[in-house]
C-alpha cells in the first residue's frame, strides 16, 4: 500500500511537468510506525437493484501523516530574493530547485541521493531569507426530495438541509473535489459534473483510480429528484473532479496544493480536500489564501487518528470533525486547535464507482457536508466573502460539547439551514482598510539581503501586501505571513524609505508608517586625496584659503572643516573650498580639521595644527 509512483508536478509556464524519476519512492518515519491504509473505510456497494438496503459500515483509524517523499523539501523564499541568492541559501545541503509553484512562489527542491531530508529541512529554516521549508507530507484520506433512498441519508435532516433547500439548492457554484478521481458515469453524479485536471498526472482524465473521490462526490452533490439513491447536501452544485492521489490514494502537500491552484484559477468557489494532515502544511495553507483571494473557500477534514492533533489553528482553511446521529463525537475523530467546525461523518450514505451507493464513515464525509454547506450559502448570497462564508458557518452551528468553541467539535455541528437564512440577510459591503506595519527592520543600518517582515490585519481579510522602497514597488506577497528580502547589494549606499500597502478582497487599501534605513554595504573609509594645510604651517595674516578633495569607492557625501572645535563649513561633494578670514585671528596655534563621510556613513578625517 506504499505510495511508490511519482507524481508530475506542473511547472510555472504549464507546459512542462517535473517527474521525481530521480527521487523514487517513499520515506516512513517520524509520525508513523507503520504503513496505514488511512481511509474512511466502506462495506461493498449495495446493490443498485436494491439501493435502500443498507450495508454494513466500517471505518479505519489512521495517523495524519503516512511519510513524506523521499529526496524532495517544498520550500518557499521570501518575494523579492534574487534567484542567485535563492540558489546560495540551498547550497548547505546540496539542494536545486525542479520544479515551481508558481502561485505561492514555492520551489519543489531535490537533494542529493541518500540525503536526510528531515536535517536538511532544520538546515534550511535557519536561513531568514526563506519564508518557509517543509517536508513533501504524504497524506492519506480521511474517508426535501424524492428520491428512493433519501431516508438513508440521516445527515440531510439533522443538519436541517431540506429548510436550507427552501432558499438554495447550490445552483451556480462549483465545488472541486480534490481527490482520487471521481466516477463520471455514475447516474448520480454524471448531471453534476464538470471538466477538471488530473494533477498527479498532468492531464485531463480524472477517472477515480480508487474509489474515495466518488464516495466524497456523492455526499457533496449528488443528484435530486432523479428516481435513484439520494441527494448531496448541494445537489444543485457542480462538481468538479480534481484528481491529486495515485491508486492507492496517497496524495502529497505539493499534489494538494497544485490541485487549489487548479481548481482556483477554473472557476471553483469552494474546495474540498477529504484528507489527514492537510491542515498543518505551509504550502497548502498558501494556496488556500490564493483561492481566498479569488472569493473561495477551502474545506478540509480534521483526520480520523481518533486523537489530539498539535496543529495550529489558522485562517485559510475550514477544518471539520465528525459527529455521530445522535450529535456525539465520533470516536475516530480527530481533534484540536485546528478544528473549526464539526459535521455528521459516521454511516453516511454515497455513491460508489460502478454505479452503486454505500454507507462510508470518517471526516472524508463530514468535510464535504461542511463544503457543500459553504456552497448553499454562495449560492444563496453569492456577494458573501470568505470570511463570510467562515463566520456564518461557525456562528450559526448547534454548539456541541463544552459551552463555546472546543476542540472535539471547534464552533459546533454545522446548521445548514440557519446558515443560509443568515447568508441572505448578510449584506457583504466592506470598506475597512486593512492596517499594516514594517516589523523589521524598525531603522537603523541594513546591508545584504534584509529580510523584511510585516504585519497587516482586516476585519475581512488580507489578500495582498506590496513592499515599497522610496516609493518604488519592489515585491508583492499573496500570502500571509507576508514577508519580504531587500537585496540592498546593488543599491548605492545611504539613506531609504520602506513601507507596505496591504490591500482586502474589496479592494481597500491601507499602508503602513514609514521606516528609514540606512544602507552601508561599503564598509571602505573615503580618502582624503588633498589637503592644502600641512601641520606646523604658518598661515596667512589675514585670509587663509582652504582647500580639500577626497575620493571614496562609491561616493563622497559630505566634507566638514572644523577649526579650533567649531564647523565653519560643509560641502555636499567630493571638494571643499573655503576662505578662512584670520585677520582677527589670536596669534598662536589652531586646531583644523577635516572629516569626510562617505554614503555608508564611513568617516576619515585629519587634524592639523598651524600657527599665526
Amino acid at each position: 500500500m506504499s505510495p511508490h509512483n511519482p507524481f508530475p508536478v506542473q511547472l510555472s509556464d504549464n507546459r512542462r511537468c517535473y517527474r521525481a524519476t530521480t527521487a523514487p519512492g517513499f520515506t516512513l518515519g517520524l509520525l508513523v510506525v507503520a504503513l496505514l491504509t488511512g481511509y474512511a473505510g466502506f462495506s461493498e456497494a449495495a446493490s443498485v437493484a436494491n439501493p435502500g438496503k443498507q450495508p454494513p459500515v466500517t471505518v479505519e483509524k489512521a495517523q495524519p501523516y503516512v511519510g513524506w517523499a523521499r529526496g524532495r523539501l517544498l520550500v518557499a523564499p521570501r518575494p523579492g530574493l534574487p534567484a542567485a541568492r535563492f540558489d546560495q541559501a540551498l547550497r548547505p545541503v546540496n539542494g536545486h530547485s525542479k520544479g515551481y509553484l508558481r502561485q505561492v512562489n514555492t520551489y519543489i527542491v531535490e537533494l542529493p541521493p541518500g540525503a536526510d531530508e528531515a536535517a536538511a529541512m532544520r538546515e534550511l529554516r535557519k536561513n531568514r531569507n526563506l519564508k518557509y521549508v517543509e517536508l513533501d507530507m504524504a497524506v492519506a484520506p480521511a474517508l426535501a426530495v424524492t428520491d428512493p433512498s433519501y431516508g438513508s441519508s440521516w445527515e440531510l435532516p439533522k443538519i436541517q438541509a431540506p429548510t436550507a433547500w427552501d432558499s438554495a439548492n447550490g445552483t451556480g457554484v462549483t465545488i472541486a473535489v480534490l481527490d482520487t478521481g471521481v466516477d463520471s458515469s455514475h447516474p448520480d453524479l454524471a448531471p453534476n459534473l464538470v471538466p477538471g485536471w488530473n494533477v498527479y498526472d498532468n492531464n485531463s482524465n480524472t477517472a477515480d483510480v480508487h474509489g474515495h473521490g466518488t464516495w466524497v462526490s456523492g455526499v457533496a452533490a449528488m443528484v435530486a429528484n432523479n428516481a435513484r439513491g439520494s441527494a448531496g447536501v448541494a445537489w444543485g452544485a457542480k462538481i468538479m473532479p480534481v484528481r491529486i492521489a495515485d491508486a492507492n490514494a496517497y496524495a502529497y502537500w505539493s499534489t494538494v496544493a497544485q490541485g487549489i491552484y487548479w481548481a482556483a484559477d477554473h472557476g471553483a468557489k469552494v474546495v474540498n480536500i477529504s484528507y489527514n494532515g492537510v491542515s498543518g502544511s505551509s504550502t497548502v495553507q498558501s494556496a488556500a489564501q490564493y483561492l481566498r483571494s479569488k472569493g473561495g473557500v477551502v474545506v478540509v477534514a480534521a483526520g480520523n487518528s481518533g486523537g489530539l492533533e498539535n496543529i495550529a489553528a489558522n485562517d485559510s482553511l475550514l477544518t471539520v470533525a465528525a459527529t455521530d446521529q445522535n450529535d456525539a463525537r465520533a470516536s475516530f475523530s480527530s481533534y484540536g486547535p485546528y478544528v473549526d467546525v464539526s459535521a455528521p461523518g459516521v454511516s453516511i450514505y454515497t455513491t460508489t464507482v460502478g454505479g452503486g451507493y454505500a454507507n462510508a464513515s470518517g471526516t472524508s464525509f463530514s468535510s464535504p457536508v461542511v463544503a457543500a454547506t459553504a456552497a448553499l450559502l454562495l449560492s444563496a448570497n453569492k456577494n458573501l466573502t470568505p470570511a463570510d462564508v467562515d463566520r456564518l458557518l461557525t456562528s450559526t452551528s448547534v454548539d456541541l460539547g463544552t459551552s463555546g468553541y472546543d476542540q472535539y467539535y471547534g464552533a459546533g455541528r454545522v446548521n445548514a439551514a440557519a446558515a443560509v437564512a443568515a447568508a441572505r440577510q448578510t449584506v457583504a459591503t466592506d470598506t475597512q482598510a486593512p492596517t499594516a506595519s514594517i516589523a523589521s527592520p524598525t531603522g537603523g543600518r541594513v546591508s545584504g539581503v534584509v529580510p523584511v517582515d510585516v504585519n497587516a490585519s482586516d476585519n475581512v481579510g488580507v489578500t495582498r501586501a506590496d513592499f515599497y522602497v522610496n516609493g518604488q514597488l519592489v515585491a508583492s506577497d499573496n500570502l500571509a505571513p507576508f514577508a519580504f528580502a531587500w537585496d540592498t547589494s546593488i543599491k548605492t549606499d545611504g539613506s531609504y524609505t520602506l513601507s507596505v500597502q496591504a490591500f482586502d478582497a474589496a479592494g481597500n487599501r491601507g499602508t503602513s508608517p514609514s521606516v528609514a534605513v540606512t544602507v552601508g554595504n561599503d564598509t571602505t573609509a573615503p580618502a582624503i586625496s588633498s589637503f592644502n594645510l600641512t601641520d606646523g604651517m604658518t598661515i596667512s595674516p589675514s585670509k587663509q584659503a582652504v582647500s580639500v578633495s577626497a575620493t571614496d569607492n562609491q561616493g563622497v557625501a559630505k566634507i566638514s572643516l572644523v577649526i579650533d572645535g567649531k564647523e565653519v563649513a560643509v560641502a555636499y561633494g567630493s571638494s571643499l573650498n573655503y576662505s578662512w578670514n584670520t585677520r582677527k585671528l589670536a596669534k598662536g596655534t589652531h586646531s583644523v580639521s577635516v572629516r569626510v563621510t562617505d554614503n555608508a556613513g564611513n568617516v576619515t578625517s585629519r587634524t592639523v595644527t598651524v600657527y599665526k
